[in-house]
């Protein structure tokens, strides 16, 4: 390996950058689901509803998705090392407020800081990872990155459960503020410059509209689970953020240095890799929300014990990422993801046909299954997107990755959540056999409950044929980066 040097020319410890990335992202990421468990400790605390309480994760879900296309213009114009203490340092800030919080809009209020530093950084990781290792050995950089972005998520409502059992509401946070102090003070020692910056001029209005805009899809879609398809809230804020987001995107195909520049799907090799990752996205945070869901009300299992039979899975996912990064690098993304859709769309079919009787054992070996496919598609796929790209645009390429991937997580759940809600609901029995024939009543309203689950696994499974198909059209190669001009031209894909 090349001594590690720059963007000065200067020498560095590779190693330690990395750890300090690794271990400060792998905190930040992890509080997106680090509170899933949590709600009903907190609606007792805080004396809220559950449509209050879940502002807790919706608000930092929105906030973190806004920040993410903005990532790309802070890390082409500030310095890396200032750039990481800085989101380090506001994820800080907003931990302690959630921490201490004496009521509940100091606690939203740190969660929303919390994620304004989750935005930056989380892209940030990905594209140090990039930058830092040649186009042969980023599928296994991306591997340890996989293990950020696939592992702690996963590991979050598990953690939670048990924090909540044994401590407080308040060490979710708290345990979390020693170890970004000791990311903090190491990274003024450790971090370096290691991206090429410039002095972008920012545009106003591409800022506003992609703010609005996907602040206001986000929104809407996140309500779909509480207000439904119908609801003219939910209507008007995803209409009016899909028009923002385009007519945003319009405004960066004119300017001259567009503030995210989504010339990047010109590029065939990105632009399928993007919509391979966004549909794994959906097929897997859907899916993760609804397996806890069946466990709880079917298997009558706690919000800690739901969330510890999905442990397995979530290591698995973790243990492999550097495996299939390796993987990456000898065979490319076509191979890799095509099995890995396989395996995951064979992992997602025996859930249709769950019951009550349903071992939980077997949900965990599915489950795992699932993951174990992800695996193999996630990081390997993003990183072949990737090295279609020149190192120039990677920051842009990531941005607009990450922001397609929230966007469809948010779309997933929506959709998954919905399809669940309207079959049950569908289904029920009439109010007036519940006083004739009670146990016929209860026998029915079970039956409805699991066809709704059935149906919203079968969704899945659609979003994992959809998926399979689309890995056919990667590249078998593994490529590495063009210019920037066969990007732009339309000639940035595989050859």
């Amino acid at each position: 390996m090349n001594k590690a040097v720059d963007v000065n020319g200067k020498p560095y410890n590779r190693t330690m950058l990395i750890v300090l990335l690794l271990v400060g992202v792998f905190c930040t990421v992890l509080n997106q689901t680090i509170l899933t468990t949590a709600f009903p400790t907190l609606m007792k605390a805080f004396d809220i509803s559950t449509a209050t309480v879940q502002w807790l994760t919706t608000g930092f879900l929105m906030v973190n998705g806004i920040m993410i296309p903005v990532s790309a213009f802070l890390s082409s114009r500030f310095p890396t090392k200032w750039l990481y203490i800085v989101a380090m340092s506001i994820f800080e800030i907003g931990t302690i407020l959630a921490w201490t919080a004496p009521n509940f809009v100091t606690l939203l209020s740190g969660r929303l800081v919390q994620a304004v530093g989750v935005g930056i950084a989380m892209p940030l990781l990905q594209t140090i990872m990039l930058t830092i290792f040649p186009a042969n050995k980023r599928g296994a950089a991306m591997g340890m990155a996989g293990i950020v972005v696939g592992l702690a998520p996963a590991l979050g409502p598990t953690l939670s459960g048990w924090i909540i059992d044994n401590f407080t509401w308040r060490d979710l946070f708290g345990m979390i503020v020693p170890i970004m102090a000791i990311v903090i003070i190491g990274s003024f020692f450790f971090m370096k410059n290691v991206i090429e910056t410039g002095r972008p001029k920012l545009d106003v209005w591409s800022l506003i509209l992609s703010t609005l805009g996907f602040g206001s899809m986000l929104y809407g879609f996140s309500s779909v689970g509480d207000k439904g398809w119908t609801d003219p809230l939910v209507v008007s804020t995803i209409i009016f953020g899909i028009i923002l987001v385009i007519v945003f995107g319009l405004r960066q195909l004119h300017l001259t240095h567009p503030f995210l520049e989504i010339r990047v799907f010109k590029s065939r090799e990105f632009a399928v890799a993007a919509a391979l990752s966004s549909i794994v996205n959906m097929a897997m945070v859907g899916v993760e929300m609804v397996i806890p869901l069946y466990l709880q009300i079917i298997h009558g299992m706690s919000a800690f014990h739901s969330g510890l039979t999905l442990l397995p899975g979530a290591l698995m996912m973790g243990i492999m990422s550097p495996f299939t990064g390796n993987l990456f690098d000898k065979y490319g993304a076509k191979r890799l993801a095509t099995c890995g859709m396989f395996m995951l769309t064979l992992g997602t079919l025996p859930f249709v046909m769950i019951t009550k009787q349903t071992p939980v054992i077997y949900i965990t070996f599915l489950y795992a299954i699932r993951m174990f496919g992800i695996s193999m598609v996630m990081m390997p796929v993003t990183t072949s997107g990737m090295n279609a790209l020149p190192v120039d645009m990677i920051s842009h390429g990531t941005a607009v990755n990450n922001t397609t991937r929230q966007v469809a997580s948010s779309v997933g759940t929506a959709i998954l959540v919905s399809v669940l809600t309207n079959v049950t609901n569908n289904n029920l029995p009439g109010k007036h056999l519940l006083t004739e024939t009670p146990f016929a009543y209860k026998l029915q309203s079970f039956n409805a409950t699991m066809s709704g689950y059935h149906a919203a696994f079968w969704i899945a499974i659609g979003f994992c044929v959809v998926g399979l198909i689309t890995s056919m059209f990667l590249s078998d190669k593994n490529t590495s980066g063009k210019t920037v001009a066969q990007v732009a031209a339309g000639k940035g894909g595989a050859n």
